[in-house]
């Protein structure tokens, strides 16, 4: 039995009715599971924070890989599913925990996520994990397309959250997984996305510089998406064009640059010559 009907078998026996609202689309293709849990690169002796289970065949691949998963489920009907599926399996090494995942407590450092987020949620659960001290060792997520590709995002393409994500880590899109590959089918293609955190911390502010600061001048860069940059930071920084400007070009840009051309690295660069702003 193909996984398809193993799961229209699963959600008419349990009553399960997939709800677009809830981002539930099953994936369906025994190979992308297989390169998510490569991708992963799970060890023996790691924990793996698995967000949206679903019917738990990833689940189960991820425990043959791992000292133990920790898989998040918000759905109660769905959660409860998947705890009898683990039961009559024994699978000893699976915690199920029926929570929305921007509730429960960060684990401890050393630890990894796996995840198929709906888009609604991306933003902040992306903030949440590669925010706060004890960030996982990597990341190996399920995103909308353009999702993955705004946060993969090379200068000239880069957005705020391309910033917010690569401050802390390196992302690469691992491959594109077309909508057929779900049941139902979304009205989006998807993409896994590897996200690998620089350790042990960002290591690119220097001296009294905080993150903060940092995103602090990045926001304001973004604050308009048409506008060249140093109008942004002069309405951000309540100072006048031409002083931003001026800064602007200490810092070795043109002053006509805008937001989306610069990379974390020159956001850096540029912070050296708006540090005395608070």
């Amino acid at each position: 039995m193909n996984l398809l009907d193993q799961t229209k078998k699963i959600c008419k026996l349990y009553d399960i009715q997939p709800a677009r609202s809830k981002g539930q689309n099953f994936l369906i293709r025994e190979e992308v599971y297989d390169k998510i849990v490569e991708a992963a690169e799970i060890k023996k002796d790691e924990i793996v924070l698995e967000v949206g289970p679903g019917l738990g065949f990833l689940t189960a691949k991820l425990a043959k890989q791992a000292k133990k998963v920790i898989a998040v489920e918000l759905d109660d009907k769905i959660a409860e599913t998947l705890k009898t599926a683990l039961l009559l399996q024994k699978a000893e090494n699976i915690e199920v925990i029926n929570k929305n995942v921007l509730d429960i407590q960060v684990l401890a450092s050393g630890y990894k996520i796996v995840a198929n987020l709906p888009y609604n949620i991306t933003s902040v659960f992306l903030r949440k994990f590669l925010s706060t001290e004890h960030r996982p060792e990597l990341m190996v997520l399920m995103l909308q397309k353009e999702v993955a590709e705004r946060i993969a995002a090379k200068p000239g393409q880069m957005s705020l959250l391309a910033v917010s994500v690569q401050f802390y880590a390196e992302a690469e899109i691992i491959q594109n997984v077309p909508a057929d590959n779900f049941w139902p089918a979304p009205k989006v293609d998807s993409a896994v996305i590897r996200i690998r955190i620089k350790s042990p911390q960002p290591p690119l502010l220097k001296g009294a510089f905080k993150e903060k600061d940092f995103f602090r001048l990045v926001k304001f860069g973004f604050g308009a998406k048409r506008k060249m940059l140093k109008n942004n930071l002069a309405g951000g920084y309540h100072i006048s064009q031409t002083e931003a400007a001026e800064r602007i070009k200490k810092a070795g840009f043109d002053e006509k640059i805008r937001a989306q051309e610069l990379s974390v690295v020159d956001w850096v660069r540029l912070l050296d010559n708006f540090n005395n702003f608070k």
